[in-house]
């Protein structure tokens, strides 16, 4: 707090991030404006110098008030291969178009896959070029929320980070998606039912992984080690779960995948293994995505409005540019389960 007080008695000047980074004034200059003249170990000293020190350039707090650049920026933090494979990206990315469609505002795609675009993205945003961040996919060790939140830029996640988020965000209700999943298997009548979780740096993968947990407990059912599988909301990475389930408990009847991809792949290793579904295992997956109509068979899955969280964060985003002493929301949108042949 003694260094935050300090902040607010001394606004920061290209001159005291320049001492803080150890370079002159000019390289600041550079990284807040984008060029290239700057290497790559000068401009991570000033980023971090920048994000240390809350430093807001002069000509950027002039413009908060008088201008803006009617333009947002969309931020995914996933590689290309995982941007095309899975249904929940292109389904944002139409919400939140359909969001903007009516307004003066322009969509900035932004993929974050590596330090220098990290790099790049923090410039850009330090010279303010977008109004506001929407940031999609969230890691728990993601240091752009904080880095976004320190700048006093506008942003909306789609996710959280954790319960405990300060940041705005809209999500679909997970661990109740997820015990629903359960329910409806224990309800078929299966008795073994083991899961592949989402990764545990995302709360996403989290709150489906107690939903399940939750769904066992209140039926008296195992959850245990073993019945529990973590994995990457990759095809591949459900494949290899399956395969680590089936190894660990042979007599499993039912699966929740953490995702429809994740499901998908489950499907193949289980006829891999000879495995017939719904007859020796019935599959549940989440999203309800086009994949759960076209797999062999047909995916029972937890439906989450995902073009509708699409348009909420934009929409949500929106009332903070306009008027940037609003509170911040926690949306949480309800889910439900579409019943198809896999259970």
């Amino acid at each position: 707090m003694e260094g935050q007080g300090m902040t607010d008695r001394r606004r920061p000047t290209i001159k005291t991030v320049a001492a803080r980074a150890g370079v002159g004034r000019t390289t600041v200059s550079r990284v807040i404006n984008g060029s290239d003249l700057v290497s790559d170990t000068a401009r991570a000293a000033v980023l971090a110098a920048i994000d240390e020190l809350g430093y807001v350039p002069n000509s950027v707090a002039r413009g908060l008030v008088t201008s803006r650049t009617d333009a947002v920026a969309l931020v995914i933090p996933e590689s290309e291969s995982r941007l095309g494979s899975e249904p929940y990206f292109s389904a944002v990315i139409r919400g939140v178009s359909t969001a903007l469609a009516t307004t003066r505002t322009q969509l900035q795609l932004v993929l974050v896959r590596d330090q220098a675009e990290l790099d790049q993205l923090t410039a850009s945003v330090a010279a303010r070029r977008v109004d506001g961040v929407l940031l999609v996919s969230v890691h728990a060790d993601d240091p752009l929320p904080a880095l976004l939140e320190g700048m006093g830029l506008p942003t909306v996640l789609a996710g959280r980070r954790s319960s405990h988020e300060s940041l705005s965000h809209v999500h679909s209700d997970n661990a109740g998606g997820a015990a629903a999943a359960v329910s409806h298997l224990l309800a078929r009548g299966r008795r073994t039912i083991a899961t592949i979780a989402g990764p545990q740096d995302m709360d996403v993968g989290r709150s489906r992984l107690s939903g399940w947990r939750a769904a066992l407990t209140a039926a008296g059912r195992p959850h245990t080690g073993p019945l529990v599988a973590v994995s990457d909301f990759t095809e591949e990475g459900g494949e290899r779960a399956m395969r680590t389930l089936l190894a660990q408990v042979p007599d499993l009847d039912a699966v929740f995948a953490a995702s429809d991809v994740m499901a998908a792949g489950a499907l193949l290793e289980l006829r891999r293994q000879g495995r017939r579904v719904p007859d020796d295992v019935a599959v549940v997956g989440f999203e309800d995505s086009i994949i759960a109509r076209h797999t062999n068979p047909s995916l029972t899955s937890v439906r989450q409005p995902v073009e509708e969280i699409g348009r909420t964060i934009a929409e949500v985003l929106l009332t903070e540019i306009a008027h940037p002493d609003a509170p911040r929301r926690h949306l949480v949108l309800p889910t439900e389960l579409v019943v198809r042949e896999s259970s």
